[in-house]
């Protein structure tokens, strides 16, 4: 049980009765939540946790056979959960993490009472005229590559583009640095997981109740995506953000946290 405290960089915080468990996205870490945990640590206790391969997890521990899906990460959210001895949990997951969570409420519903997923997509990629994800593979194929050739180039590339605030250049640097200050071989790993992925089948399975936040202009996740996990998941409530970017718990956190507290 110790490992999974040091594997994942466990943290507790606060005082409350309930749990929210926070997941941090694609390229990132717990501290990605900085903005938004102090908004909820007298009511609530706080568990962060930095998935394998991430921020100042146990690198030793990640392997491409157990992260090369999402199994490996929903089993490193459920070690978390089980070393705690939590039930009926607030999660609330950043991007890839809401589909994460979705799949560990699915294989273990009874541990989750609600979920809040900020900028999901259970699908990246286009297909055909049914769903627009808003990539096609070849942007995908590109993205991997660059990641492959030039790992600093790619987070420079990539961190304005998803942060997508330009008056907050502060927020874009720290972005790039978490990106940059990532393992290489793994980001681009745990990126081709990410971004080839495609949960719409399992959406039907879920049923915790959801509040999903989708930002306006987001280049990450379009509002057509938003709009669709809407449409196909039970008990979800869709909120449009006024923020911009992929990342509004760093650059909106005042938005972001009255929407959460409105519904929890």
């Amino acid at each position: 049980m110790n490992d999974i405290w040091a594997r994942n960089k466990v943290k507790v915080t606060g005082e409350g009765e309930r749990t929210i468990v926070f997941a941090h996205g694609f390229g990132c870490d717990q501290s990605m939540w900085q903005f938004i945990t102090p908004a909820f640590e007298q009511e609530y206790r706080l568990v962060l946790f930095d998935y394998v391969g991430s921020g100042n997890s146990d690198l030793s521990a990640y392997s491409s056979e157990r992260y090369g899906n999402f199994s490996g990460y929903v089993q490193d959210l459920l070690d978390v959960i089980g070393l705690l001895q939590l039930s009926d949990i607030i999660f609330i997951g950043h991007s890839v993490s809401s589909m994460i969570g979705m799949l560990a409420s699915i294989e273990r519903p009874e541990l989750f009472a609600k979920m809040v997923m900020i900028g999901p997509s259970p699908r990246y990629l286009n297909d055909g005229e049914d769903y627009f994800g808003g990539f096609e593979k070849s942007d995908i194929a590109e993205l991997l590559e660059m990641m492959e050739m030039n790992f600093s180039g790619w987070a420079s590339f990539m961190a304005p583009l998803a942060m997508n605030n330009p008056h907050l250049p502060e927020l874009t640097l720290d972005l790039q640095r978490s990106f940059i200050s990532a393992d290489p071989v793994i980001t681009r790993e745990f990126a081709e997981v990410t971004f080839l992925s495609d949960h719409r089948g399992s959406l039907a399975e879920a049923a915790v109740p959801t509040l999903i936040l989708q930002c306006s202009d987001d280049s990450i996740v379009p509002i057509e995506v938003g709009e669709y996990l809407h449409k196909h998941l039970k008990n979800s409530e869709l909120r449009l953000m006024q923020a911009k970017g992929h990342y509004p718990h760093i650059s909106h956190p005042e938005e972001t946290i009255a929407l959460i507290q409105g519904y929890l």
